[in-house]
């Protein structure tokens, strides 16, 4: 399975082309969350597949990667082309690098 860390996630979301997916529960998102991903809990992806574009990079995140790992590996089952970020939000905010709050 396709894994980058949060170093690289960065260098993505700036150059802009990839659509990351947050994972988790609603009220971990509120906790904090990166600005530009869009939330889709887990067990709500199989709904949204259609909503998801086939035609870049989807960048999945949850809170450590364990279920990130399991969207990633259920979009590639999918066919889409997904990623999984290593270490999650956790190393994203250890990372000392911008979050955002609430809904």
């Amino acid at each position: 399975m396709p894994e980058i860390d949060v170093d690289e996630l960065a260098d993505r979301l700036e150059r802009g082309d990839d659509l990351l997916v947050d994972v988790r529960r609603p009220d971990e998102w509120d906790e904090a969350h990166i600005g530009a991903a869009t939330l889709i809990t887990l067990d709500t992806l199989p709904d949204h597949l259609d909503e998801l574009p086939r035609d870049r990079a989807i960048l999945v995140i949850c809170r450590s990667g364990a279920r990130s790992a399991a969207a990633t590996e259920a979009l590639r089952g999918a066919g889409y082309d997904a990623t999984n970020v290593a270490g999650g939000m956790l190393a994203w905010i250890d990372s000392g690098r911008d979050v955002a709050t609430g809904a």
